[in-house]
C-alpha cells in the first residue's frame, strides 16, 4: 500500500488528479478502462483533470460507473451525476462511457473481463466504511462480484438515498454496485479521503481487522493501491502506518 498524506484538500486533489491523469493518458496508445467516483470528495481533482482533458482526444479511454441508483428518468443517478462532474467538463464522447445498470449487473463481471479488465478504480471512502456501494451488512463474503443492495438496509443508508434521490418517494427498492471481488480484480486502486469526519473510519480501514463490517478494510490487501488522505482524515493513524 502506498499511503500519501497531504496538508489539505486542495493538495490531495492535485495529487489525485496527477495519478488519475497518468492512467488516462495511456489511452493514447491502447485501450484503458477506468472506473470513477461521484460525490463531493473528487470535485477538486476533477477540476484539475478537466483543464488537461477538455482539449484532448483520447478515444482509447473507457469510463465505467461502479454503482448505479435507478431513477425515473432515462438514466440512473450515478451516471447523471458523473455527466455533470466529469464527462461534460472533460468532453468525454458518449461511446467512451460504459454504463453499469440494474439491467446488466448480472453479467457485468464477465463484460469487464471481456473488455480487458479495469486498469484503475478511483473511489472515495464512506464514513461508515463503504467503498463503491458496498455497505456493511449488505454482504458477508468479500468474494462477491456485482450485486444489489437493499436501499432500506439501515437508517443511515435510507437517509442517504433520500438525499441522493431527492425525496423518499423517489427511493428505489435497491441499487447495484461493483462488489469487492470486482474492485479487487482491477490492476490499480486509487482511494481518496478527506476531512476530520473520515479519520475514525480511515483508521479502522487501514489498521483494524479485515472484515465485511468495515468493507474498505479489504482494499489494503490489493497489490497496487494508493491512498491519498489529507491531514484531517489521517489524524488518527499510527506513526508506523504513516511511515510504513
Amino acid at each position: 500500500m502506498n499511503l500519501i498524506i497531504t496538508k489539505n484538500y486542495e493538495e490531495m486533489s492535485k495529487m489525485a488528479a496527477v495519478r488519475l491523469l497518468s492512467a488516462i493518458v495511456q489511452g493514447v496508445e491502447k485501450r484503458v478502462n477506468i472506473s470513477i467516483t461521484g460525490g463531493s470528495t473528487p470535485v477538486g481533482a476533477y477540476e484539475y483533470v478537466s483543464k488537461f482533458l477538455k482539449p484532448m482526444d483520447l478515444p482509447g479511454v473507457h469510463y465505467y460507473n461502479f454503482d448505479e441508483i435507478p431513477g425515473k428518468g432515462k438514466e440512473g443517478a450515478t451516471i447523471a451525476s458523473l455527466r455533470e462532474l466529469f464527462f461534460k467538463p472533460c468532453n468525454i464522447a458518449e461511446n467512451q462511457i460504459e454504463k453499469f445498470t440494474v439491467q446488466n449487473f448480472r453479467t457485468y463481471d464477465r463484460k469487464l473481463k471481456e473488455d480487458g479488465g479495469l486498469d484503475l478504480v478511483f473511489m472515495g471512502l464512506g464514513e461508515d466504511g463503504h467503498f463503491c456501494g458496498n455497505i456493511a451488512g449488505s454482504f458477508d463474503d468479500f468474494g462477491i462480484g456485482c450485486h444489489t443492495v437493499n436501499s432500506y438496509l439501515n437508517k443511515w443508508l435510507t437517509g442517504l438515498m433520500e438525499e441522493v434521490c431527492q425525496g423518499k418517494e423517489n427511493i428505489p427498492d435497491y441499487f447495484v454496485t461493483f462488489g469487492p471481488k470486482t474492485v479487487m480484480c482491477a490492476k490499480k486502486l486509487l482511494l481518496i479521503v478527506s476531512g476530520e469526519k473520515k479519520a475514525a473510519i480511515l483508521k479502522k480501514a487501514l489498521e483494524g481487522p479485515v472484515t465485511p463490517a468495515v468493507p474498505a478494510s479489504i482494499l489494503r490487501l490489493h497489490p497496487d493501491i494508493t491512498v491519498i488522505a489529507d491531514g484531517a482524515s489521517a489524524s488518527e493513524l499510527k506513526e508506523e502506518t504513516i511511515h510504513g
